[in-house]
């Protein structure tokens, strides 16, 4: 996928070549992990495509996104290069967060895509933020703001979403209901039967949707997103979905069952979107084979990428720690390097 085209060109066979380099590069993300070419935290989108693939098909180049630590697949989507996604993940500095950030940190200004953020819930301020923006300035840009269900229980999500109604902004909170906040049931852990009931005490409008349905998906946001066009105010979708692996690479998921994640298996969403098209004569399986391929061909030759990329240099470590001229507002100069530090070793000394 390259930079994202109006959403009238983007036929749903395209979409379905997205999905697909999500579920590769995710499972390719996981064998490197694995492999300990990937440092830190790490979580999979696998099982979860329908959701953002939907959302994005249904809005334009220039509107706004951001998300929270489950991000791999949102900058994919948006026209973040698979090379630079991994390389982020190696970090290496050709990363789209310069290999600086990891897998929770996934940001490219480029494809407006801002954020990557790994504490819960506090991402939802900063899109209601990116919102205001936009109506200041008078455009009609719209900001969708991914979230996990393990978010609707922050207080930050709550004034977010006041501020959202009070201002009547133009975002749309989308939860990607994957039944768990890590390894804890919503059920035993949110005291409403439907996440989508949070945003009436808002006086927000919301609805349901099945996230393992593109085609749900894509209307429904879509619909929204044009009333908000139309007159700017906020919305809300419970997103129910399901992801296949656990919360993040050392999560073994042994709080559900195998005959639950076998149900959900069967609903596969890129197998759900390949048969709609099949029936319908859009698509046959020849096709799909040469997608999956291109898709498998294009991560491969993102890990090739991300391990032959340079590590970020030493003299940088200090970079974007604080904004340009700052220091002069306080202390002098940065702490010193392990190798300036007298009695202290260098760590490429022996």
């Amino acid at each position: 996928m390259t930079a994202m085209q109006p959403v009238e060109q983007r036929d749903e066979v395209e979409m379905l070549s997205l999905m697909l380099l999500i579920r590769r590069f995710e499972e390719r993300a996981s064998q490197q992990y694995q492999a300990q070419k990937i440092g830190g935290f790490c979580h999979l989108y696998i099982g979860q495509e329908a959701v953002v693939a939907g959302a994005v098909a249904a809005v334009r180049d220039d509107d706004y996104i951001i998300t929270a630590y489950r991000d791999h697949a949102h900058a994919l989507a948006r026209g973040t290069s698979a090379n630079a996604c991994m390389a982020e993940l190696f970090g290496k500095e050709t990363g789209c967060s310069r290999g600086l950030g990891g897998s929770m940190h996934f940001f490219d200004k480029q494809h407006h895509m801002y954020g990557g953020h790994a504490i819960v819930a506090a991402h939802v301020p900063l899109a209601v933020g990116l919102a205001f923006a936009i109506k200041y300035r008078d455009e009609d840009r719209v900001t969708l703001c991914f979230f996990g269900d393990g978010a609707i229980n922050q207080g930050a999500f709550h004034e977010a979403l006041n501020l959202a109604a009070l201002y009547k902004l133009p975002i749309v909170f989308i939860c990607e209901n994957n039944l768990f906040a890590m390894g804890t049931s919503v059920k035993r852990s949110t005291s409403l039967k439907q996440i989508v009931d949070r945003a009436e005490g808002y006086d927000i409008p919301g609805e349901i949707v099945d996230g393992m349905n593109f085609r749900e998906v894509r209307d429904e946001v879509a619909e929204i997103v044009d009333s908000i066009r139309k007159e700017p105010h906020p919305a809300f979708l419970e997103v129910r979905t399901y992801r296949y692996r656990g919360h993040s690479m050392s999560d073994p998921a042994s709080y559900r069952t195998k005959q639950e994640l076998e149900k959900y298996r069967l609903d596969d969403p890129i197998t759900r979107l390949r048969a709609q098209l099949t029936r319908e004569g859009k698509l046959t399986n020849e096709q799909f084979d040469q997608l999956d391929k291109q898709a498998k061909e294009t991560v491969m030759a993102a890990v090739k990428f991300a391990e032959e990329s340079p590590e970020p240099p030493l003299d940088k470590l200090y970079d974007y720690t604080y904004a340009d001229g700052a220091m002069e507002l306080g202390r002098s100069q940065p702490a010193e390097a392990p190798e300036q530090r007298e009695g202290v070793p260098s760590p490429n000394k022996g």
